[in-house]
């Protein structure tokens, strides 16, 4: 009988973690916003961490880089607002799955959760992102209400995580959603076409 107390708190650690693996993909629906005029660019998790890991290669890289640098050139030229997005795991359930299973990368508090080099000077809004999904903490819900924004032009990485779910979670909310493909970038690229059909059925423009 003794065994019971152990096991089940070997249990309750399982299902905390468990729920923070799904915290981290959930996609928050939000309340609709309305008819709104703006558009602003969001550059989702260009941190350092990331940028630099070795995931991706040097030539999808400069690519990458070359084509978020002209969206902010554009946007700076229409008067539309950048909004940079990074990540820092720092719910206790994420920061766990994110130690064990994401190598401690981008835990609040560790190193290279910055802008990485490129990209450090180009945002007019910064906000730090807990899970995937962007739009979480309802902090972007506010700054894209202040802004008047309706539009999201999205750049950025991962394809298949953080961008599909921000983009989800903007559509759940009544935006127009718009990924520039040449300005995001995938560990997984065969996952990622999959990934763009996906958010395509959901009325994502992906151009």
């Amino acid at each position: 009988m003794f065994w019971i107390i152990p096991a089940l708190a070997a249990l309750g650690v399982l299902l905390w973690f468990i729920n923070g693996i799904r915290k981290i993909g959930a996609v928050s629906a939000g309340d609709p916003i309305g008819a709104r005029a703006g558009t602003a660019l969001l550059l989702v998790d260009l941190q350092t961490v990331f940028w630099d890991a070795g995931y991706f290669t040097e030539a999808d890289k400069d690519e990458a880089k070359r084509q978020v640098l002209a969206e902010v050139d554009a946007a700076r030229a229409n008067g539309m607002p950048v909004i940079a997005l990074r990540q820092e795991w720092s719910i206790p359930s994420t920061k766990a799955v994110a130690k064990l299973l994401m190598k401690g990368q981008a835990v609040a508090g560790t190193t290279g959760t910055e802008l990485a080099a490129p990209f450090k000077d180009v945002a007019d809004h910064i906000l730090v992102k807990r899970v995937q999904d962007g739009f979480e903490t309802k902090e972007l819900d506010r700054v894209l209400e202040e802004l008047d924004v309706g539009k999201l032009r999205i750049v950025g990485l991962d394809a298949n995580y953080c961008v599909a779910k921000t983009a989800l979670a903007a559509r759940h909310r009544g935006y127009e959603v718009e990924i520039v493909r040449a300005g995001v970038l995938s560990a997984d690229q065969k996952g990622a076409e999959k990934t763009f059909d996906m958010l395509r059925a959901k009325q994502v423009a992906v151009c």
